[in-house]
Parts: structure tokens; sequence; C-alpha cells
């Protein structure tokens, strides 16, 4: 028994190995540069040693992506758990959002290529359905928090929920995808946060004075 607990521990072990050095490359250059002979010379492993517990270097990426997408959607729940309004609720996911991925930019390009380019990744239906259902996991906290916002009132948007949150999701992949990879270093968290604190803003003001526009149901 002794025995198999420790075989286990020392498979967990190096499973993780294997990941910390995928994700130490990954960073270094990029996605398409790394090869599995790579992460196994960085492990300190034998190539076969790798396929052991991965089938491709495809799967060792989509791990890694799952394990941090995870990790990222423990602290925005807690957003949602905290007495506020949906308004603060709002300002503090997109900075958990930005923190997450100017810290983790290359994850950031996978994520945005799993979403627009799926079949460039070559992930396995197992691994399209886990980034999926983790995903919508993220997804659901703009739900909630769009909808506790309509439901007291201080939004009064008469839009789908689904249509509105999908505008947020616009703004913050879209300024973060147009500054994370461009421009000067030194700069680039103070654009990124700047722009998006100013669009959620008139975003924002506008769910909230929405009721005082003209019917614009034919646009």
């Amino acid at each position: 028994m002794i025995t198999v607990k420790r075989r286990e521990k020392e498979k967990e072990k190096r499973k993780k190995t294997i990941l910390r050095a995928a994700q130490l490359l990954l960073f270094k250059k990029g996605f398409k540069s790394v090869t599995v002979e790579s992460i196994a010379k960085q492990a300190k492993l034998s190539k076969g040693a790798v396929y052991l517990y991965f089938k491709s270097k495809e799967e060792i990426y989509a791990q890694i992506l799952l394990n941090d997408i995870e990790k990222f959607n423990k602290k925005v729940f807690d957003v949602v758990e905290i007495d506020g309004t949906a308004t603060n609720m709002m300002f503090n996911f997109s900075d958990i959002y930005i923190d997450f991925f100017l810290n983790e930019r290359e994850l950031f390009r996978i994520l945005m290529t799993f979403m627009l380019h799926t079949d460039d990744l070559n992930f396995s239906a197992e691994m399209n359905s886990q980034m999926i259902q983790e995903t919508n996991r993220t997804i659901e906290v703009v739900d909630r928090i769009l909808k506790q916002g309509f439901d007291t009132g201080e939004f009064s948007c008469k839009n789908d929920i689904i249509k509105v949150r999908n505008v947020v999701w616009g703004l913050l992949n879209g300024i973060i995808s147009l500054h994370l990879f461009t421009g000067k270093e030194i700069t680039r968290e103070v654009r990124i946060r700047s722009h998006i604190s100013e669009g959620l803003k008139v975003f924002i003001e506008g769910l909230k004075q929405s009721h005082n526009n003209p019917d614009d149901s034919g646009r």
C-alpha cells in the first residue's frame, strides 16, 4: 500500500515537472517553437518519459492552460461573493483579468487562438470540451455580475444579457490583444489598464442610462 502511494506521488511529481518545464519554454519561445523533445530536455527526462504522461505537446499546453484558468476562476468567483455594486464587481473582475494575462502573456495568446482558431492548436475533442467548460465558468462570473445589476435596478438596459456580456468580453480581450504584444514595455500596463477603465466607464454609464434613450430595436 505504501509502495502504491509512493508511486502515485512520484508520478504526480514528474507530471508537475513536465508542466513547469513546458510552461517555462512556452513563455520564452512561444507555442509553435517548442517541441516535446525540448520539453523533455528542460525537464531532464527522456522524450519517452514525457509521452508516458502526455500524448502530445498540445495536451501538455492544454493542461497548463486549464490549470491556470482554474486558478483564475477561483479568484474571480470571490468577486461576486463580496457585497457591493455590480459596477464595482465589474471593475474588480477586469483588474483580476488584466493582472492574470499581464503575467501569463503566452497563455493569453493560446487562449485567444483557441477561441478564434481552435483547429490551429490540434486539441483533441476531450481537451476542447474541457477548455470550453472552464472558459464558460469564467463567462458565468460576468453573467452573474450583469444579472445582479439588472435585478437591483443598477443597470436599466433591456437588452439580452448574452449580448451585453459579449460586449464586455470584446472590450477586455480586444484592448488586451491590441496592447499586450505591441508598443513599449514600460508603458504597456498603464495603457491596458487606462483604456479598459475608460471603456468600462462609458459602457456601464450606457447600461445605467439606457432607459432614457429612444427605442433602438431597429438597429
